[in-house]
């Protein structure tokens, strides 16, 4: 049976961080993940999640200037600087709360400038996962879907698969969110089951709302069945926008015979 991580990026999105680490542990969730907790002391989040007996898993690095239209800044020409200091930011806060993995962000690149920016995100990471290694973490990479984040630097899974063996380290790793895959390519299972050597961490929601894992176009129960089929040990996020409350919404663990 998957080991589900509440996202709390998305969860309870009206508490501050601290009371949605706590509405986690309450809902049963023995794991979390969020996106950017930087206003937020680690130390703080440590000692909550040793009180609750949560596991900490990821967070990501910071976007850049969001004002301009910034979601990441690893493969982006010029920014080298910006965003090694962003991955500094993110190993000190992740080795200080007790985080494992980081979502080296990659960001938005304009048309025709692929060649490019793949070099710098390729050179980008390999100092990044040498300075992540140092201290036992894994950086993660996510393609994003185009129509959420059109122009962001990869939207397919073999494009990240590549950019993995480009780096050539252990500890960088793929992020399969079931909801980007389903959005950009569809044959959802199929390239679980193709990617799965590679995968670090799995995230989920509806195809296409985002909304909780029990409506649209993926059937849920099969995916979370193979999972187990394929011998996942790894977290899986629940990285959806929830409908209304987010508590009501977990009905869909019991609807499928599952727990957190």
């Amino acid at each position: 049976m998957p080991r589900f991580s509440a996202n709390l990026g998305f969860l309870w999105p009206d508490l501050p961080l601290p009371a949605r680490i706590e509405a986690a542990a309450r809902a049963g969730f023995k794991a979390i993940e969020l996106h950017w907790p930087y206003d937020t002391p680690a130390d703080e989040v440590r000692a909550r999640c040793e009180q609750l007996g949560l596991t900490l898993l990821g967070v990501n690095t910071v976007v850049g200037d969001g004002g301009r239209g910034e979601f990441g800044l690893g493969a982006l020409p010029g920014r080298e600087a910006d965003f090694q200091a962003a991955i500094d930011q993110a190993i000190a806060w992740s080795v200080a709360a007790g985080g494992q993995s980081i979502h080296a962000m990659a960001g938005i690149v304009p048309p025709g400038s692929r060649p490019l920016a793949t070099d710098t995100f390729v050179r980008n990471l390999g100092l990044a996962a040498d300075k992540a290694a140092e201290h036992g973490l894994t950086l993660l990479l996510e393609p994003i879907n185009p129509r959420d984040k059109p122009g962001y630097f990869y939207s397919r899974v073999a494009e990240a698969d590549t950019i993995i063996d480009y780096v050539g380290k252990d500890n960088v790793r793929l992020m399969f969110d079931a909801y980007h895959v389903g959005v950009t390519e569809g044959d959802v299972l199929t390239r679980l089951a193709r990617h799965l050597p590679r995968i670090g961490h799995v995230q989920i929601a509806a195809v296409p709302s985002r909304a909780e894992p029990d409506e649209g176009e993926l059937r849920y129960e099969i995916l979370f069945e193979q999972l187990d089929a394929l011998g996942y040990a790894g977290w899986v996020g629940c990285e959806y926008k929830p409908r209304g409350d987010t508590d009501a919404g977990l009905a869909w663990v019991g609807k499928m015979g599952l727990s957190l």
